[in-house]
């Protein structure tokens, strides 16, 4: 069963509050330069090639990129120009730090995406100033794109927001033959239940339950969003069917125990929710609608079979 629970160790906690900057040079002296300038206040990942600057990208999601140009195996404009192309890397802001300063590698290099340039010898001072006003300028933007993914009521992501993250955990997944899974909720009767306690109670109700599932997910990559009126989906990355379960059990207890009156339910006397759950395995191929599509499925198995419950399938192999 692959879903760990357990709380973060106390260097995640310690890091949660730090900026990520990820430093990417083939020279060990720039390295340890630049290690010595932000190690105080900043969780660092280094990299000494394109390749494995592109991986640990896509496994951790720097603030920032500091990037040098010339490298042996990939250069710096390729490794800028594919961060770019990915839908998960492109909002990383890349400072190329490179010993050539004409005009014509700042220009190719702003076409490609970076955001600023920094010449060799490195000054410690100037690299500082400028890491701090990009990372300032990250966190603004994401600040932005957050309140653009979130839904006004319930205060946790919208479907725009779930439906790029599928798509990015997904490729994920299938890129390192990890598990992925999907739980799908339903309110039980909750047009009832607007109907018996009125929409402003329907909206507190909807508060609630989005606080439920939210509070069950104990893994800073599990995500819940609102996918429309009294539906929430939940992406999990790296779980199984079994610990997509579980999951799904736990929600559905904790918001059997929120103990909402439901006068008007013919599954319980307090508001309950239904589940699909739908999972890849790491071998597994399919595509994402699949997933969720499955998933679906087995929530509309869920209603039918009584309501309150939780029903579940892994996906079937696609040609």
């Amino acid at each position: 069963m692959t879903h760990p629970l357990a709380p973060s160790k106390p260097q995640e906690r310690l890091d949660a509050g730090r900026p990520k900057l990820l430093v990417v040079d083939d020279q060990p002296l720039i390295i340890q330069v630049l290690y010595q300038t932000f190690a105080q206040d900043h969780q660092l990942f280094m990299a000494t090639s394109g390749a494995q600057a592109l991986a640990l990208c896509a496994q951790h999601r720097p603030d920032l990129v500091l990037l040098d140009v010339m490298m042996p195996d990939m250069d710096g404009y390729e490794v800028c120009a594919r961060l770019k192309a990915n839908p998960a890397t492109r909002d990383i802001p890349v400072i190329f730090v490179t010993a050539h300063n004409d005009e014509a590698a700042e220009a190719h290099g702003l076409d490609v995406g970076a955001v600023d340039f920094i010449s060799k010898p490195i000054n410690p001072k100037i690299v500082r100033a400028r890491v701090k006003t990009h990372v300032t300028l990250k966190a603004q933007s994401d600040l932005l794109r957050s309140w653009a993914y979130m839904d006004g009521l319930t205060g946790v992501h919208n479907r725009r927001y779930f439906d790029e993250q599928l798509t990015a955990e997904w490729g994920r997944a299938v890129r390192n033959k990890a598990a992925l899974s999907i739980v799908m909720l339903d309110v039980d009767f909750f047009k009832r239940y607007n109907d018996h306690y009125g929409h402003q109670a329907g909206d507190d109700c909807l508060r609630l339950v989005a606080s439920a599932i939210k509070n069950s997910l104990k893994r800073p990559a599990d995500q819940v969003a609102r996918y429309g009126g009294e539906e929430f989906v939940c992406l999990l990355p790296d779980t199984d069917l079994a610990g997509a379960l579980l999951v799904a059990q736990q929600i559905g207890q904790q918001i059997f125990d929120l103990q909402i009156a439901h006068a008007d339910s013919s599954a319980a006397p307090v508001v309950t929710v239904s589940l699909g759950v739908c999972s890849k395995s790491g071998t597994a191929t399919g595509s994402a609608l699949a997933l969720l599509s499955q998933a679906d499925a087995q929530l509309y198995a869920a209603k039918a079979g009584g309501r309150h419950r939780t029903c579940g399938t892994e996906i079937q192999h696609e040609k």
